[in-house]
C-alpha cells in the first residue's frame, strides 16, 4: 500500500530529508496509517517493529485510530468461520480463525468467552484451554488443571496485569472454583457454592469491583466471587418483586452493574425490565423493554429462560437466547431498545446453539 502510494515521488522522498525527521514526528505519520498496514510494517524492520509496541506509540495510535466493534458468533456449523456484525458500520462480515493457532491434535474446539480483545477456546482433545490475541497473532495454551476435566460457567475476566480465567468444576460430587491468572500462569482451587449458582451454563459472571457476580436459581438472588481471594459473599439487596428470570451485565469501563430480568407470574413474562445496582447496593429501574418487542422476545424464548442469556458491548447491553439467530440490545445511553437482524449467510434450519460474543479488537492486549 505504501509503495503504491510513493510511486511516481521518488523525487519528493529523498533519504536525506527523511532521514533527519524526528522521531516523535515519524510516531506521529505513521498513527494515522490503517491498522492492516501498521501490522505489516512490522517486518520491515527491527526498528518498526520496536516502535510499534513502544509506549509512546501505543498512545498516539489509540488516540488516533477509530476500531470497529463487532458481536462474533458461533455456532456448532459455523467450524473456523465465524459471522462479524460491524456495529460500527452496520453489516456483516466473516473472520476465519487461523489453524496455525491451534495444536495439531485440537480436532475440535469450541469458543467459551471474550474479553478485551481476547477469545478463549476449549480444545478437548488436548486437555486444555487457548486464550489468543487475533489480531496480535498472538495465542498461549492453557492446560487444564486436571483430568479428566468437566467445567461449566467458565468467564474469561481482563485485569491490570493481564487476565484471569473463572471457572466451576464438580469433582467427588463437590463443587469447586478454580481460577487461572496469567501473571503467574497458574492455577489456584477454592470452594464452590452450594447450592448450584444458576441453570443457565450460558450466562458469564459479571465482573464488578474485583468480584464476578451471578444470579441464583429461585428464590432470587446475587451472589459474589472475590478472584483475589476466593471468597463467597451473598449480595445485601431485595430484589425486584414478581420476577421470572435474572441475568447480571456489567460495565468494567464505568464500573457498573447491571440486571435483567422477566417480571410475570407461574414462570410466565409479561414485561421485561433493566435495573442498575445504586450507591446505596439497591437496585434502581432505568428502562422497560416495549410491549411488542417483549412479545416477540418471550415467543422466540418459548419462556424456557435457561436459553437467555446477556452480555455487555460498548455501551450496549445485548439480551440473547440460544434458540435465537438474532441480537436485542438496549443502547444504554440512550435507553432505546433494537433488533440486530439475523445474518444473510446463516441457514434456516439452524434452529439452536447461536452463542453471541462481544469482539473489540485490541492489538496490545496479550495471550
Amino acid at each position: 500500500m505504501i509503495a503504491k502510494s510513493l510511486k511516481g515521488r521518488s523525487a519528493a522522498m529523498d533519504p536525506g530529508i527523511w532521514s533527519k525527521l524526528p522521531p516523535e514526528l515519524l510516531e506521529l505519520i505513521l498513527s494515522f496509517l490503517p491498522l492492516k498496514t501498521l501490522l505489516n510494517l512490522r517486518s520491515t524492520c527491527k526498528h518498526f517493529k520496536s516502535l510499534v509496541f513502544s509506549p509512546s506509540f501505543i498512545s498516539k495510535y489509540s488516540s488516533a485510530s477509530l476500531f470497529s466493534s463487532f458481536f462474533l458468533l458461533s455456532h456448532p456449523q459455523c467450524y473456523s468461520n465465524f459471522p462479524l456484525y460491524d456495529t460500527t458500520r452496520g453489516a456483516w462480515r466473516k473472520l476465519a480463525l487461523p489453524l496455525s493457532f491451534l495444536p495439531p491434535s485440537a480436532a475440535q474446539f469450541n469458543l467459551l468467552s471474550s474479553c478485551n480483545g481476547l477469545f478463549c477456546f476449549s480444545l478437548p482433545n488436548s486437555s486444555s484451554f487457548l486464550v489468543c490475541n487475533l489480531l496480535a497473532k498472538s495465542s498461549r495454551p492453557i492446560q487444564f488443571p486436571f483430568f479428566p476435566f468437566a467445567f461449566e460457567m467458565l468467564t474469561l475476566v481482563s485485569t491490570p496485569h493481564g487476565y484471569k480465567i473463572f471457572l466451576l468444576c464438580s469433582k467427588f460430587s463437590s463443587n469447586y472454583a478454580f481460577v487461572y491468572d496469567s501473571k503467574v500462569h497458574s492455577w489456584r482451587q477454592f470452594d464452590g457454592f452450594q447450592p448450584l449458582l444458576a441453570d443457565n451454563f450460558h450466562q458469564e459472571g459479571a465482573s464488578f469491583n474485583g468480584s464476578l457476580y451471578f444470579a441464583t436459581p429461585e428464590p432470587f438472588s446475587v451472589v459474589c466471587f472475590n478472584l483475589e481471594n476466593g471468597k463467597w459473599d451473598n449480595l445485601d439487596t431485595e430484589m425486584p418483586r414478581e420476577l421470572t428470570f435474572v441475568r447480571l451485565v456489567s460495565n468494567t469501563d464505568e464500573g457498573k452493574l447491571y440486571m435483567v430480568g422477566g417480571i410475570g407470574r407461574n414462570g410466565i413474562s409479561r414485561s421485561m425490565k433493566l435495573w442498575e445496582m445504586g450507591d446505596g447496593g439497591n437496585w434502581v429501574e432505568v428502562e422497560r423493554l416495549p410491549e411488542l418487542m417483549c412479545r416477540k422476545f418471550m415467543s422466540v424464548c418459548y419462556h424456557n429462560y435457561e436459553h437467555v442469556y446477556c452480555f455487555w458491548h460498548q455501551d450496549m447491553i445485548c439480551v440473547c437466547c440460544h434458540t435465537w439467530p438474532e441480537i436485542l440490545y438496549c443502547k444504554v445511553s440512550r435507553r432505546t431498545w433494537h433488533w440486530i437482524p439475523k445474518c444473510p449467510s446463516i441457514p434456516d434450519k439452524w434452529s439452536c446453539g447461536f452463542r453471541w460474543f462481544s469482539f473489540v479488537p485490541d492489538l496490545y492486549t496479550l495471550a
